[in-house]
């Protein structure tokens, strides 16, 4: 069974940082490609950062690029959102997914291309 559990959550205040982790087991996505998507309160869920998990490239959305990176670890199976100068406009549940697609650069933001989703962490950002 294929989980992903994602971790790192809490609060921060503007201009702080975070990292989120997301574990993966009961296969791998060597092939395939991970993204972070979040949803705060009243929103749809939204694009973040994703990567194809091989080689190195990735994807932001305009609101957190220059903030926010996305990284894996291959040997531990897991993909990190390393998150700089928060904003409260940051806040929301984040969620992992990941897919076995070989997703091509303009895809990587299509969050119904993602089969397997994590339980989700809240990050909030307050003064």
């Amino acid at each position: 069974q294929v989980q992903l559990v994602e971790s790192g959550g809490g609060s921060v205040q503007p201009g702080g940082s975070l990292r989120l982790s997301c574990a993966a087991s009961g296969r791998t996505f060597r092939n395939g490609a991970v993204g972070w998507f979040r949803q705060a309160p009243g929103k749809d869920r939204e694009f973040v950062a994703a990567a194809r998990w091989s080689g190195s490239t990735s994807r932001y959305s305009d609101s957190v690029r220059g903030r926010f990176s996305i990284s894996r670890d291959n040997a531990k199976n897991t993909v990190y959102l390393q998150m700089n100068s928060l904003i409260a406009e940051d806040s929301a549940v984040y969620y992992c997914a990941a897919t076995v697609r070989g997703l091509i650069f303009s895809s990587l933001s299509t969050s119904t291309l993602y089969e397997y989703w994590g339980q989700g962490t809240r990050v909030t950002v307050s003064s």
